[in-house]
């Protein structure tokens, strides 16, 4: 079915505080601008595990991306979907964004799951190299945002929200991962990806 474009219900926070110049002039202190988390960001909520990470850059590109669309759920049941246009390339920046809006929303890290079609996000690589105990083990524990490949879907437990980055193309694989992702989410599912496609999955049924 059609996506119905729909205002995005989080903004962001106003900056943070301001610092005193040495001339005694206030100085307004860059705030950090949500950004993709890279291996060397720590996960929202509580650092994980390994060597200690550097803080994130203070400013990034914003990507181009369209107002985030949405669709009706089809029955009371089903989780609420929106649609982030997005490029393959572009998926992970935005299924980060979606992340941090919601997080500053007031929205648990627990309740989040990200999803990847293609490659891996880069958190997930990250404490994937301290074994898939140690990874999985995050999973169970639920108090923080997870990370995971669409290919693992079928271990992953429902959460509230999922967002699922199509950073890969939409072949048959990803179309079931998407499939997937909406039986796992539990009140909203987000998608980041190119909109034709998308809405191709979920207008067959999905």
């Amino acid at each position: 079915m059609p996506l119905i474009p729909e205002e995005p219900q989080i903004h962001e926070s106003a900056q943070g505080p301001r610092a005193t110049s040495a001339t005694g002039r206030t100085a307004s202190t860059p705030r950090p601008v949500p950004g993709p988390r890279t291996a060397a960001m720590p996960r929202p909520g509580r650092p994980g595990p390994g060597p200690a990470r550097p803080a994130p850059p203070a400013q990034r590109p914003h990507p181009t991306s369209g107002r985030p669309q949405a669709v009706p759920p089809e029955n009371r049941s089903s989780p609420q979907l929106q649609l982030i246009p997005a490029s393959a390339d572009g998926a992970l920046v935005a299924a980060d964004e979606a992340v941090d809006l919601l997080l500053d929303s007031g929205r648990a890290p627990g309740d989040i799951l990200v999803l990847t079609t293609g490659e891996q996000h880069p958190w997930a690589t990250h404490e994937l190299s301290f074994g898939e105990a140690a990874y999985w083990a995050q999973h169970e524990a639920g108090d923080d945002v997870f990370f995971a490949g669409a290919a693992a879907a079928d271990r992953l437990k429902s959460r509230p929200v999922v967002i699922v980055a199509v950073n890969g193309a939409v072949d048959a694989a990803a179309a079931q991962a998407l499939s997937t992702a909406k039986r796992s989410a539990g009140a909203l599912l987000i998608v980041c990806g190119d909109p034709q496609p998308v809405n191709a999955v979920f207008g067959g049924g999905a």
